[in-house]
């Protein structure tokens, strides 16, 4: 299995390129067919990853599995996976066969739906594995094309406009990046991934128009990479993005937005920001801890307001995403396990919650909070999950949710005893807009005529939500099968970032001597 990792990323490929060529017309069975092989398609990718999982070596902190070859123009094509990234490949091919699995009820355009998932999930496991700069971008860019496809052709009635928003923001902020990346490679001389890891950039003090930036190259390399990952994340104040996206976005669309794309920019941050410029990252840091504690706290009094459920759960992750961003930057074995146990936590919650909308949206064709009611006296089974999804959400004890931030917050408070303050009076938000929510929605007795006729969920239905329930329930229970796995990457890189830190206030020190 020596090129595991390329079969993993382009089976999602070859599996459109089949659809694209072979599949025609456009009644019952061709459609009932483009469903079938997308969803062979991404269980077989999810076979294949597995060995991925299973020759993998926690131990080992260096690249695992690297595949290289050279490319066009004299770049290399280089793929390898370290304890940082092997848990988002898996959550991606663990998500997808579900995802597709949710579009059962899809009739518009099929074939040409199907086609764009499946690109959609090459490109994002290309994101995760990418060991070359040039590689790396062109996974990272190309992923908005589907999603822009998705959200434009597939999506509610102001699908347009929530497209071209979150195309042009997360364009804009990449741009930055491209020359930051430009900027590395004439520093540099290479475009490899690891090299770069362990290269020092320049980082004596200069003045930009009278500005000292203190950190130099780093620093502002650091804010370019910075503009991009923020947008992607998304961060406060550059979020308005994200709910738009949301609400328009198709239920399957929008599980894999919210389950694996804003993950890109939490792993861009542990991939490039940190290791490639720990002294930009540590000049920073504060800002980005107050701006998440903000995110926290500000995207949890909107969501409180919110009348359409999508939107509410779109502000809930940019809340929850605040927390990823908060550990991240704390730079300590307490804080990276938990943004990075955080972010896959959050996949599985998320995801679950915008199918739990899906199931009422695909009966109802109405995402309005008022529109609903006493469901529980119809869909019992229905309730009682988007209960379990809601509590996770909160961060009860016992979910996913609650490992992941309380992990971030024991992080962040040995760096910043106030921002964890500030942080953990979000947690109290979350649970009220998220109860808040139930309340309305499930509870109560069932007077609306229109709700009076609902069925409660189909087997199918079911057998969505079972592993996203085992994961939610066994990653709350079980932590160490994530934490086993990232630890001693996450400690190696720690260990990296204290020593070059060290190194620069140590020469700082002597120059002011």
């Amino acid at each position: 299995m020596g090129n595991v990792l390329s079969l993993t990323t382009f089976l999602p490929l070859l599996g459109a390129v089949i659809l694209a060529l072979f599949l025609r017309g456009d009644d019952e069975a061709a459609q009932s067919n483009a469903k079938w092989v997308a969803l062979v398609t991404t269980a077989v990718t999810f076979l294949t990853s597995l060995f991925i999982l299973g020759n993998f070596d926690p131990a080992d902190t260096g690249f695992q599995m690297v595949e290289q070859r050279d490319w066009l123009l004299g770049l290399q094509y280089k793929m390898g996976v370290d304890g940082i990234s092997i848990l988002f490949v898996m959550l991606t091919t663990f998500l997808m066969p579900l995802v597709i699995a949710s579009c059962w009820s899809v009739t518009t355009r099929v074939k040409e739906y199907m086609i764009a998932f499946l690109l959609l999930e090459t490109l994002m496991l290309g994101v995760f594995m990418a060991l070359d700069l040039v590689l790396f971008y062109l996974f990272f860019e190309a992923g908005l094309i589907p999603m822009f496809l998705i959200i434009g052709i597939w999506g509610g009635k102001n699908r347009i406009y929530a497209s071209f928003k979150f195309f042009l923001y997360t364009f804009l902020g990449s741009v930055l990046m491209l020359v930051a990346m430009v900027a590395m490679f004439s520093a540099a001389g290479t475009t490899d991934i690891p090299t770069l890891m362990t290269f020092t950039f320049e980082t004596e003090n200069f003045s930009v128009l009278g500005v000292q930036i203190i950190g130099g190259m780093q620093t502002l390399m650091w804010l370019a990479f910075f503009a991009s990952f923020a947008v992607k994340m998304p961060m406060w104040p550059v979020h308005t993005w994200l709910p738009d996206a949301h609400v328009q976005a198709p239920t399957a669309g929008s599980v894999v937005l919210a389950a694996i794309l804003l993950k890109m920019g939490g792993y861009g941050f542990l991939r490039f920001s940190l290791p490639m410029f720990p002294v930009g990252s540590e000049v920073m840091g504060p800002m980005v801890l107050w701006l998440s504690a903000i995110a926290i706290v500000y995207t949890s009094l909107v969501a409180l307001v919110q009348e359409d459920m999508k939107k509410l759960i779109a502000y809930s992750s940019v809340a929850h995403m605040g927390f990823v961003t908060m550990g991240i930057f704390a730079v300590n074995q307490q804080g990276l396990d938990g943004a990075i146990f955080q972010m896959i936590s959050h996949g599985f919650i998320s995801g679950a919650l915008f199918l739990c909308v899906g199931v009422i949206y695909d009966r109802m064709h109405t995402r309005e909070i008022d529109a609903y009611g006493g469901l529980v006296n119809r869909m019992p089974a229905y309730a009682l999950i988007f209960m379990f999804f809601t509590m996770a959400n909160v961060g009860l004890p016992g979910t996913s949710g609650f490992v992941g931030e309380f992990l971030t917050l024991i992080g962040v408070f040995q760096v910043n005893t106030w921002v964890a303050a500030v942080a953990t009076s979000g947690v109290i938000l979350s649970a009220a807009y998220a109860l808040w929510l139930y309340r309305r929605d499930v509870m109560g007795d069932l007077i609306k005529e229109s709700l009076k006729s609902i069925t409660d969920m189909g087997t199918r239905e079911r057998v969505i939500f079972a592993p996203l329930v085992v994961m939610t329930l066994l990653l709350g229970v079980y932590p160490a099968l994530v934490l086993d796995i990232t630890g001693p990457s996450v400690a190696a890189l720690v260990d990296n970032y204290e020593t070059a830190v060290a190194a620069f206030e140590a020469a700082t020190q002597f120059a002011s001597n």
